[in-house]
């Protein structure tokens, strides 16, 4: 199996007054295709940092990641986030989810904003969308808004998100 991601030597640091805070000091990650991998270490190590990186929310100081043989650290701002709508998944740990869209409208959110969720895919998507939330057990909330969901229903609401635009990585 061919490695789907690869972060060579990622450096990150941040200011903190006038000093710099390094938090990823030349971090290294390969995974291959099907495989699931887990990120541990303590809390402040930079774990959630380096999940930004990978999934090109956040660029690093130095270093490299490549995705499918894309190299993602050298794309423009626009490339970059079109590469992450149709490449990457996410499951954030705060949910994400906008208070003014219901359940269904948020799942549906990643797909709306990659200009997907219309002509022939609207009605695919919207079926997709239904049953991943049924797969989850919230197929019978769809109308919520967010503040009428339960902090364990939220945080189910992101794996169909993720799940929607069929990406080859997920990050959680």
């Amino acid at each position: 199996m061919p490695d789907i991601l690869v972060a060579k030597g990622i450096v990150k640091s941040f200011p903190v007054g006038k000093e710099k805070l390094v938090v990823l000091k030349g971090a290294s990650l390969s995974v291959r295709q099907g495989e699931m991998i887990a990120i541990r270490g303590a809390s402040g190590v930079g774990k959630s940092t380096f999940l930004h990186i990978l999934g090109a929310l956040d660029s690093p100081d130095e270093g490299s990641v490549q995705v499918n043989g894309v190299d993602i650290t050298r794309l423009r701002d626009r490339q970059r986030a079109e590469f992450r709508n149709s490449a990457i998944g996410f499951v954030f740990q705060f949910y994400h989810l906008l208070a003014d869209f219901n359940l269904l409208e948020n799942v549906l959110f990643p797909a709306k904003i990659s200009g997907k969720l219309s002509g022939k895919n609207k009605s695919r998507l919207l079926n997709k969308a239904n049953q991943l939330l049924d797969l989850v057990g919230l197929g019978n909330r769809l109308k919520h808004k967010p503040g009428q969901l339960s902090g364990g229903e939220q945080q189910g609401a992101a794996i169909p998100s993720a799940l929607l635009n069929q990406p080859r990585i997920i990050l959680a």
